[in-house]
């Protein structure tokens, strides 16, 4: 069987890595897998470029300036909204047609448009779509965050200027992937079991099968190592505790970095003697922001695109916190974990999954600054802190091997090779 896996990106963000690490899991379990991207950033085989670099670039801005000016001249939440009204024909590559399944992934920001996907539906080649967020069942966003619209039809979109009406652009664009839709066998499949659900709900995907496989991670790379010598290499304290936080943008503000300041600063008020044995290192883009805020030392690391860096840093932290007020299945939890590094995150989306409440670490009440610091304090003070450690390695070993995953893929894909079976 061979798969093509199609995402905007070979290695930016989190889809790409997720999409990467699939791959390699499909091709160690039999399966010969490629990756076809816009972005191509390494010099591996089994990643192909999109050909026409400039046109893939006017793709991107003519969907950006069509957007701008449906914010009405606006930058806010211009990288919200999707609208995939131009992009590429995959349909001609040849990797596309030696495929037997086609399994798209993020393809947003000029990669395909909605009349790309239908070619690539029409063409007759099972379609596998992995949700990595809920904008497959959505008209033109990312994040609901508390819009139910998608349940019933997009309309009124509180992404745009006024609040939208009952014929704004989420509306057509809605209209547009409804027809897209209608009559197609598409497997789409959420990374969590809250996605899944999310995706069901939606008026959009009624008539389509969704699974839920979360995305794999190679334990023999994310694994314990030694703290003392990823602490010297990284210039960190020999002793004490150290909290880590990481985003690809630290002052996103739906990545939550405003209630983890506060948790700090509730931690430095109740326990006086953390501020000489507590520390912060803080992994992402903008990253120096945000130490005048924090109470306790802090380390900035800047964005880090190197795998080996970052298993580096997890093998150095006691405790990875990632406060986000929206998440699916995040790929750092689930290589904090792997790393044995206890979590401490808000019940929202896919997060409830992945972390089991006083065993892998602490799950949080929603926006509650004060709950996210006895959480960090459980972990730090309260906790058997070598139980959690081999709970968390235990539950990544479990749920998200990569043979595990590789073969539940291997079985969607083979159902979406049958024909289809008449009524």
């Amino acid at each position: 069987m061979r798969v093509l896996i199609v995402n905007t990106t070979e290695k930016t963000g989190g889809a790409a890595l997720a999409a990467n690490r699939l791959m390699e899991a499909l091709n160690n379990h039999g399966v010969k897998a490629k990756m076809l991207v816009r972005d191509k950033q390494t010099s591996r085989l089994t990643v192909c470029p999109l050909p026409g670099r400039w046109r893939s670039q006017w793709h991107f801005l003519w969907e950006r300036l069509v957007i701008w000016l449906h914010l009405r001249l606006s930058r806010r939440h211009l990288f919200e909204i999707d609208i995939a009204n131009c992009g590429s024909d995959i349909t001609r590559l040849p990797e596309f047609q030696e495929a037997d399944v086609i399994h798209l992934h993020w393809v947003n920001q000029g990669m395909l448009s909605l009349s790309g996907i239908r070619k690539i539906l029409q063409s007759g080649k099972p379609v596998v779509w992995t949700m990595h967020d809920i904008w497959p069942a959505t008209a033109i966003c990312h994040l609901t965050l508390d819009c139910r619209h998608f349940e019933t039809q997009c309309h009124h979109c509180q992404l745009l200027p006024g609040g939208g009406s009952d014929g704004d652009l989420s509306a057509r664009v809605w209209q547009r992937k409804a027809r897209l839709y209608q009559g197609q066998r598409i497997s789409f499949v959420a990374c969590s079991l809250w996605l899944a659900g999310e995706a069901r709900r939606s008026a959009l995907l009624q008539q389509q099968r969704v699974y839920s496989i979360p995305n794999p991670i190679d334990t023999h790379l994310f694994c314990p190592g030694s703290k003392q010598q990823a602490r010297a290499e990284l210039g960190f304290p020999a002793q004490g505790r150290i909290i880590l936080f990481a985003a690809q943008r630290v002052t996103n503000v739906n990545k939550g970095m405003q209630y983890l300041i506060a948790a700090c600063k509730l931690l430095a008020e109740q326990h006086p003697d953390w501020a000489a044995t507590v520390s912060v290192a803080i992994l992402g883009g903008q990253a120096e922001d945000i130490v005048p805020q924090l109470p306790f030392k802090s380390y900035p690391l800047g964005y880090v695109n190197d795998q080996q860096r970052i298993l580096t840093v997890y093998r150095a932290v006691d405790v990875f916190v990632l406060p986000s007020l929206s998440e699916n299945l995040p790929n750092t939890i689930m290589e904090a974990m792997a790393c044995g590094v206890p979590c401490v995150a808000f019940r929202v989306g896919g997060i409830p999954e992945m972390i089991d409440h006083q065993q892998t670490g602490y799950v949080a009440q929603y926006k509650q600054a004060d709950d996210l610091a006895r959480g960090i304090h459980y972990v730090l003070e309260e906790s058997d802190y070598d139980q959690l450690r081999h709970q968390c390695q235990q539950k990544v070993l479990r749920c998200y091997s990569e043979q595990s995953v590789a073969k539940r893929y291997a079985e969607v894909y083979e159902a979406a090779l049958q024909p289809p079976t008449s009524r």
